[in-house]
């Protein structure tokens, strides 16, 4: 088995075991917003909303 296929492999059942996906749907012209705002910080729209949450939960909005 190719070297492609193990690594494939192993993130699906990574993915599988220890992540959870949380479906979000927004309004375009929301998304656009979130959007904006993470290319101004310097971020993907992904790591913009993580960071969003981290700071709520921790209290520091």
């Amino acid at each position: 088995m190719p070297n492609s296929e193990n690594k494939t492999r192993y993130n699906m059942q990574y993915a599988k075991d220890k992540l959870k996906r949380i479906p979000l749907d927004v309004q375009k012209d929301k998304y656009e917003e979130i959007k904006a705002a993470a290319d101004q910080a310097g971020e993907t729209v992904n790591g913009y909303i993580k960071t969003a949450i981290d700071l709520r939960i921790s209290g520091n909005t």
